[in-house]
């Protein structure tokens, strides 16, 4: 039995995918095992600079990506900062240009309204170019198709694609839905993971759960 290392490049000769969790180094992102960015344009270890934007420390807001998640090429997540208050008359961003304009500094953050952290769930697949404003939040094994724009909550195992992001339909019925959120095959240790693969290849959720009570 041979289980993955969590290292940078998970396949051999491969330099365009990576597990993510293995090049975040800002405290305000967090990432779980094995989920991985492919990136075929530009770098995929450059995903902090390239794809979480406008995420600036003021706010102390977070990006918060679960385990066996499937990210795609130019996926981006656009956060707080990008957001001009609509509280104002105007939306120029007046207390970010506080020196020009004689304003306190420690209210430069009310130049924008927060909509708090960005949470991807576990076994979550982001298409390509899709796009996650600040403060979604995505459910265990949805999905979110090409170039879509999620502006609102994603339930888990729900397919949204869109710009606007809107329901194409969910994966699974209720009953199915539930068994999955209620076994988190994710927090299996990896040797368990394995052993079940040929039932959750296979969609087969009865023979995993009766692979789990024999493991």
């Amino acid at each position: 039995m041979t289980i993955p290392e969590t290292k940078i490049y998970p396949r051999t000769g491969d330099r365009e995918t990576i597990y993510l969790n293995s090049v975040i180094s800002n405290p305000n992102i967090s990432v779980g095992e094995y989920t991985i960015y492919n990136d075929f344009a530009h770098d995929p270890t450059q995903f902090e600079k390239n794809n979480v934007l406008y995420h600036y420390p003021i706010n102390g807001d977070k990006l918060i990506i679960g385990k066996f998640c499937s990210i795609a090429c130019g996926a981006k997540f656009i956060f707080t900062s990008a957001n001009h208050t609509l509280d104002s008359l105007s939306t120029y961003t007046f207390p970010l240009f506080y020196e020009g304009w004689d304003l306190d500094k420690k209210d430069v953050a009310s130049a924008w309204d927060n909509k708090g952290d960005i949470v991807i769930g576990n076994d979550v697949w982001i298409g390509y170019e899709a796009v996650i404003l600040s403060g979604v939040h995505i459910g265990d094994g949805a999905i979110i198709g090409a170039r879509a724009v999620v502006t609102k909550d994603v339930p888990p195992y729900t397919i949204v694609g869109g710009v606007p992001a809107k329901e194409i339909r969910k994966r699974f019925d209720e009953r199915t839905v539930s068994k999955l959120l209620e076994a988190k095959w994710w927090d299996w240790p990896p040797q368990k993971i394995q052993q079940a693969l040929p039932f959750i290849q296979s969609g087969d959720i009865s023979k995993l759960f009766d692979e789990e009570n024999q493991l």
